[in-house]
């Protein structure tokens, strides 16, 4: 098994949420690149990408996808790094890659129960429906083109981590 694995998908998939119970229960660290790039920068991704734009911000978020790829390590994405080929290709050669699709119509429902406050800035300007659904026509097939295993979001926390487990984990021949 890779000891890196790399959790994919678009804002409101369970990224965070996933990353830090299966890091959890594989005695790995858990890492999300959003809140590093937070901790880092001393500023939130709301203020990066307002004072330096959206390039300078996916600039910063690929440099910390590779300081962050160590061994043992669940390293929960921002929902846009899959826009570089450069990470894609980075992840796939570096680790495991799971992709957690869900409808945009979900992820929506999932975005506006979040406090405003720990929202990302707006891509487009229109509403969180009209957004995801932008947005996963753009990134959709460039999701699946680094994912080495696709999830269905919608399914409970518990029942993804056995998912991933079993995927990732050596079978025992008895």
């Amino acid at each position: 098994m890779n000891p890196i694995l790399f959790i994919v998908g678009a804002r409101g998939a369970g990224k965070t949420t996933v990353g830090k119970r299966l890091a959890n229960e594989l005695s790995y660290t858990f890492i999300d690149t959003d809140h590093h790039i937070q901790q880092i920068s001393n500023m939130t991704i709301a203020d990066i990408v307002n004072q330096q734009g959206w390039q300078q911000f996916r600039q910063l978020e690929s440099k910390v996808l590779q300081q962050v790829s160590q061994s043992n390590r669940v390293i929960s994405t921002g929902g846009g790094i899959i826009l570089s080929a450069e990470n894609r290709q980075y992840m796939r050669q570096n680790g495991t890659v799971i992709y957690l699709q869900a409808s945009a119509d979900i992820l929506a429902e999932r975005l506006m129960q979040q406090p405003e406050s720990t929202q990302r800035p707006s891509l487009t300007g229109k509403s969180i429906v009209e957004e995801m659904e932008e947005v996963l026509t753009a990134r959709e097939n460039l999701y699946c083109e680094c994912a080495d295993h696709i999830i269905n979001a919608q399914l409970s926390p518990e029942k993804i981590i056995a998912c991933v487990k079993e995927m990732i984990l050596p079978r025992r021949i008895s």
